[in-house]
């Protein structure tokens, strides 16, 4: 396998750091011109302060500029990403960024914001972001087909491929995980950078020489950091709502167009995937609230709740971020199920510490 050409990487990756850092303040702009601001009020604003919102768009043309650029210079063409495959990009993207300004402007109803999300989804998995396969990771075979545990086009039917249907739960949960996740500042940013950096390190991993993923991956990571020199608390602009979807929208794509490495992302957004799925299950069954309706249970308030700083509470979960989505870069399939366990196990028991710690600070 020839050396990579580290220009390649190190352009697409210092380009958009730089336009992030330069759009970020002009986007601010906009957003204070229109009045495009989030206002203290609710229990779950903690910011003390308007803030702008629409960050997002700085990151997304940050990311959109470089990725033209280097689908021009024939970057990305490694055999492997499609041309349809980046217009699911560019297109997807576009459709949460429009609906993000939308929302940040106008305060959607839940359902109205829903439509946006799931529009770009359908243009994504209609363009070929799908998942043909998942393998056994229990078994050895002769590569990712030899060893699947489903293979779509074995049981897809003529009215709705399962592939299809998996890829859009996928990406659509991406998207909320990362729409939930939004409640402090530089969360969104720093974990969607740090997994980018991890699936960069497994792209590195193919067979293919200088793969169109990595170079992908360090588009967004560059992007995301630019924005993180504004976004970290305490921050002077917020992602908005469609940044914060744009950022769970992008790692579900690339997780996927980078080999399927699903168990991956998983590791990399474990914890506050487990968030949600707790969250959404006590609101439906324990408090019979809508899904959408907004709280401060979420692991990172409560994090704040017992004490930590802001700062504090997002180092810390970058940390878990990184422990657990970095173990997949050593791990093997059946070790990864493993891993996969005990993040589950870990975010049982750190909930149980936080609850218990709460309620005993109520009570003193």
């Amino acid at each position: 396998m020839p050396a990579p050409n580290l220009i390649i990487y190190i352009i697409p990756f210092v380009f958009s750091l730089i336009l992030a850092i330069f759009l970020t303040p002009l986007v601010k702009k906009l957003a204070w011109r229109f009045d495009i601001v989030d206002r203290p009020g609710l229990s779950r604003k903690i910011h003390p302060r308007p803030t702008p919102l629409l960050g997002g768009t700085a990151v997304f043309l940050s990311f959109l500029i470089v990725l033209i650029f280097a689908w021009l210079l024939g970057w990305l063409d490694d055999g492997i990403i499609k041309p349809t495959q980046i217009w699911a990009i560019i297109l997807g993207g576009t459709i949460l960024i429009i609906g993000g300004i939308l929302d940040d402007k106008y305060n959607l109803k839940p359902w109205q914001s829903f439509l946006f999300p799931v529009a770009a989804v359908i243009v994504a998995v209609t363009l070929g972001i799908g998942v043909r396969y998942v393998t056994n990771p229990f078994i050895a075979g002769s590569g990712p087909y030899g060893r699947a545990l489903f293979y779509f086009s074995w049981v897809d039917l003529k009215i709705i491929s399962f592939g299809a249907l998996f890829s859009f739960l996928w990406l659509l949960g991406m998207i909320y995980t990362t729409k939930f996740l939004d409640g402090l500042d530089g969360l969104v940013a720093g974990v969607g950078a740090i997994g980018a950096i991890i699936l960069f390190i497994v792209s590195l991993f193919w067979d293919v020489p200088q793969s169109g993923t990595s170079i992908l991956c360090l588009i967004l990571t560059g992007a995301l950091l630019g924005f993180l020199v504004y976004n970290f608390h305490p921050a002077s602009i917020f992602l908005g709502e469609g940044g914060a979807t744009f950022v769970g929208f992008m790692l579900g794509v690339l997780s996927i167009i980078s080999g399927g490495k699903i168990a991956t992302a998983l590791l990399i957004m474990g914890i506050p995937i487990l968030d949600v799925v707790w969250v959404i299950f006590r609101r439906l069954f324990f408090e019979g609230r809508h899904i959408f309706d907004a709280d401060r249970k979420h692991l990172h308030f409560r994090l704040l709740d017992v004490g930590l700083s802001h700062r504090q509470a997002v180092l810390f979960l970058y940390l878990l971020t990184l422990i657990f989505g970095s173990s997949a870069l050593f791990l093997q399939s059946q070790y990864k199920v493993l891993a996969l366990g005990v993040m589950v196990i870990v975010m049982v028991i750190l909930g149980a510490i936080l609850v218990l710690k709460y309620k005993k600070k109520l009570r003193n």
